[in-house]
């Protein structure tokens, strides 16, 4: 199992994951699962995946090729333009005739004009990837499905997130509803829910979702470090920060003493009851 968070602020995207993938008595695994993909200039996106490991890592896999046969092809265009002195016509055209247009493409992550094609487009190569296997899964008694949540920006339009079910749709954070997660969310929620607000510095956002993976961890062993943090500040189409932070690390064991000792005086600030205030 996994952990990914991730929240939409109005100064930006902040994300955080564990790196668990498998957990038991003698086998523990451990898989990076927050990806960053910047195909262009114009364009960043962060993916971080929960779910069936061949699942996300064929998904990542055939964005990466996409990715990689779309510059091929414009190098091959390139390389096949007209002379300048007249276009060239093709056996059996007519000079001035019109040629119809090739069919536009689906949009990919080097393509997508709005971040919701590019979950669109994500949520596709999913659900190929799951019906793909699905009957050899089905008789082993498991399952292919994947979740990814994914953020970032291009160039002209607002920085937004997306968290993309198995079923291949998707929904969107709002400043309502600021952050997304998948995979072992339970756990980890409720700071997220009293504290997280759009209004959040990147870093409080970072420090609230690193408190959510401890907390999760604490209580989930599927879910363990390093914990991978990411800081994406809005309209500037780049990673600003990005930390992995091992079990030991100083910012985890401060960050749960802290939290720790907060509750603790929490407790004893809370109203007494009437019977402690006039004992019998």
């Amino acid at each position: 199992m996994t952990y990914c968070v991730a929240f939409l602020l109005e100064k930006g995207l902040v994300f955080a994951s564990d790196s668990r993938t498998n957990a038991g008595v003698d086998y523990i695994s451990s898989y990076s699962k927050l990806h960053v993909f910047q195909p262009a200039a114009d364009r960043l996106f962060v993916i971080m995946a929960a779910g069936n490991l061949g699942t996300t890592q064929a998904v990542l896999n055939r964005i990466r090729r996409d990715i990689d046969r779309h510059h091929e092809a414009a190098t091959q265009q390139a390389d096949l333009k007209p002379a300048a002195d007249g276009p060239t016509c093709a056996a059996g055209d007519s000079p001035g005739a019109a040629r119809p247009a090739a069919p536009a493409a689906p949009p990919t992550l080097l393509t997508a004009r709005y971040l919701f094609e590019a979950a669109d487009y994500i949520g596709k190569l999913s659900v190929d990837v799951q019906r793909q296997f699905s009957t050899s899964l089905r008789e082993a008694g498991a399952t292919g499905e994947a979740s990814f949540i994914l953020g970032g920006q291009i160039a002209g339009e607002k920085h937004g997130l997306y968290l993309i079910y198995p079923q291949g749709n998707a929904v969107m954070a709002t400043p309502e509803t600021p952050f997304l997660q998948i995979g072992e969310s339970k756990y980890g929620k409720p700071p997220l829910d009293y504290i997280g607000h759009f209004g959040l510095s990147l870093e409080d956002a970072a420090r609230l979702c690193l408190v959510s993976q401890i907390i999760t961890r604490r209580a989930n062993l599927t879910v363990g470090p390093p914990f991978e943090i990411a800081l994406v500040p809005a309209d500037e189409l780049r990673v600003s920060r990005r930390v992995k932070l091992e079990k030991e690390s100083d910012e985890v064991n401060r960050s749960m003493e802290v939290w720790t000792r907060t509750m603790r005086d929490g407790l004893q600030r809370l109203p007494r009851f009437a019977w402690e205030q006039d004992p019998l």
